[in-house]
C-alpha cells in the first residue's frame, strides 16, 4: 500500500516536471499542434510515457513491485507504440500506418491461450482501434488526459479484483502520470498530448482491459470492454458517421469531434471536458460493477443507449459553421502572397490588390469625389481608410450645390471618369 502511494506520487511529480521541461524544445523544433487557435507543443505525451515507464521499471528492478512477463511485454509494446506516435508527431504519419503498428504490437500482448485465436484476433483489432481513438480525443484541452485517468482507475480496479497486482500498479502509475500532465494540459493548455502519449495511453489501457477479461465469456467481456471505453467509442463513431455522411475522407482532420460540437452548443472548453469526464466516470463505474458481478451485464445496455442517443443528437449539430445567408453581410477572402480579393454584399465593392496596386470597381468609383489616383505611389486608391481591409459602408458624396451641374452632365464632360479605370505604375 505504501509503495503504491510512493510510486503514484513519484510518477505524478516526474510527469509534471517533464511536461514543463519539454515545452521549450518542442517550440524550438516546431513540434506544435496547429489545430488549435494557438500553437501548442506536442511533446507532453512523451513526458507521460517516460514517467510511466521509468517508475514501473524501477519498481520491477528493485523488486518492490516485480512485473510478470505479461505486464513486462505490455510495457515494452506500449513503449514501441509510443515511439511510433513520436514519429507521427515529427513526420505526420498517416492513420492507417499507426493502426497497423498498434495491431502488430498488440499481437505480442494478447494471451491467445486464454482467449483463443479467433477472439484474440478480434482483441488485437479492438486494441488498435482504441489506441487510434484515444489519439482523436487530443482535440481539446484536458480531454484525453481526463478520460485516460478515469479509465485507468476503472481498469486498475478490475485488475485488482482479479489479483493482478503488477497490472494494477502499472495502471495506477499511468493514472498518476496523466494527472501530472493535466497540470499543464488543462485549458488553456501549455503543452499537448500528441500522438506519442495518446497512442501509448490508449494502447496500455486497452491491453489491460483485455488481460483482465481473458478467460471470461465473450459476451460479458465485450460488455465490460465497451463500458470502460464508451466515451472513446462514442467519439470515434460520431466522427466516422459524420464524415461518411458528408463524404469527407475519414483520415482528414476536421472540427467534428464530440468536444467541438459541444462547443457549438455554447459550452466552454472546461465545461465540455467536465461533462465528458462525468459521462466517462459513469460508464467506467458500470463497467467495474459488471466485472465484479455487482451489476448484471444488461446494465451496459443503459450505457450503450446513452452513447447512441448522444451520437444521434450531436450529429444534428453542425461540425463547422455554415455560410451566411446570401442577403446578409458576409466577407470572403482569398490570399496568395500579396494578392487579395475581397467581396462584400450590400453596397457592392470589389477590391483587388497586387503589390502596390489597389483599385476599386468602376461602379463604385463613378460619382465618388473621394476617388483619386496616387501617381507617386503607383496605385489608384478609392478609399484611403478602406485599405486596412475593414468592412466599411460606402459614404454618399457631398450634396450638390445650387446652380451646379448634375452628376450625369459632369460625367459626360469628364472623359477621365467615363473612360475605363486605368492604373499607372510609377
Amino acid at each position: 500500500m505504501l509503495y503504491g502511494i510512493l510510486t503514484a506520487i513519484t510518477a505524478l511529480l516526474l510527469a509534471a516536471l517533464l511536461s514543463a521541461l519539454v515545452r521549450a524544445p518542442a517550440l524550438r523544433l516546431g513540434l506544435v499542434d496547429r489545430r488549435r487557435p494557438r500553437p501548442v507543443p506536442l511533446l507532453g505525451g512523451a513526458a507521460v510515457v517516460v514517467g510511466t515507464c521509468l517508475v514501473a521499471a524501477a519498481g520491477g528492478w528493485t523488486g518492490a513491485a516485480p512485473l510478470s512477463d505479461t505486464v513486462a511485454h505490455l510495457l515494452a509494446a506500449g513503449a514501441a507504440v509510443a515511439v511510433l506516435g513520436l514519429a507521427a508527431d515529427v513526420w505526420r504519419l498517416r492513420t492507417p500506418l499507426l493502426l497497423l503498428g498498434a495491431a502488430v504490437a498488440a499481437a505480442f500482448v494478447v494471451p491467445y491461450d486464454e482467449t483463443g485465436v479467433p477472439a484474440g484476433v478480434v482483441a488485437v483489432v479492438w486494441i488498435a482501434c482504441v489506441a487510434a481513438a484515444f489519439r482523436g480525443l487530443d482535440h481539446a484541452d484536458g480531454l484525453a488526459g481526463t478520460v485516460g485517468v478515469l479509465t485507468a482507475f476503472g481498469a486498475g480496479a478490475c485488475a485488482a479484483a482479479e489479483m493482478m497486482d503488477d497490472l494494477a500498479v502499472l495502471l495506477s502509475v499511468l493514472a498518476a502520470a496523466l494527472t501530472g500532465f493535466l497540470m499543464h494540459n488543462w485549458h488553456p493548455a501549455r503543452v499537448a498530448f500528441g500522438a506519442c502519449g495518446s497512442l501509448f495511453t490508449g494502447f496500455v489501457l486497452a491491453c489491460a482491459v483485455v488481460l483482465t477479461r481473458a478467460g471470461y465469456d465473450p459476451v460479458s467481456s465485450a460488455a465490460v470492454m465497451f463500458a470502460l471505453t464508451a466515451t472513446v467509442s462514442a467519439d470515434a463513431v460520431l466522427v466516422a458517421v459524420s464524415r461518411r455522411l458528408v463524404r469527407r475522407p475519414s483520415a482528414r482532420r476536421a472540427p467534428d469531434h464530440v468536444a467541438h460540437r459541444l462547443r457549438r452548443l455554447g459550452l466552454t472548453p472546461q465545461g465540455a471536458t467536465v461533462l465528458l469526464g462525468a459521462g466517462t466516470f459513469a460508464s467506467v463505474l458500470v463497467g467495474v460493477l459488471v466485472h465484479t458481478g455487482l451489476l448484471a451485464r444488461t446494465g451496459v445496455l443503459w450505457v450503450a443507449g446513452a452513447a447512441l442517443a448522444a451520437v444521434v443528437a450531436l450529429l444534428r449539430v453542425p461540425a463547422v459553421r455554415g455560410p451566411r445567408r446570401p442577403g446578409g453581410p458576409a466577407t470572403f477572402r482569398t490570399r496568395t502572397g500579396v494578392h487579395e480579393a475581397r467581396q462584400r454584399t450590400g453596397p457592392h465593392e470589389v477590391r483587388h490588390r497586387t503589390g502596390a496596386h489597389d483599385t476599386r470597381s468602376r461602379a463604385d468609383l463613378a460619382g465618388d469625389p473621394r476617388s483619386r489616383t496616387d501617381l507617386a505611389g503607383g496605385r489608384s486608391r478609392a478609399d484611403p481608410a478602406g485599405a486596412s481591409g475593414r468592412r466599411r459602408t460606402a459614404l454618399p458624396g457631398p450634396a450638390r450645390q445650387p446652380g451646379s451641374r448634375p452628376d450625369s452632365d459632369r460625367r459626360a464632360a469628364s472623359p477621365q471618369v467615363s473612360a475605363p479605370l486605368r492604373v499607372r505604375d510609377g
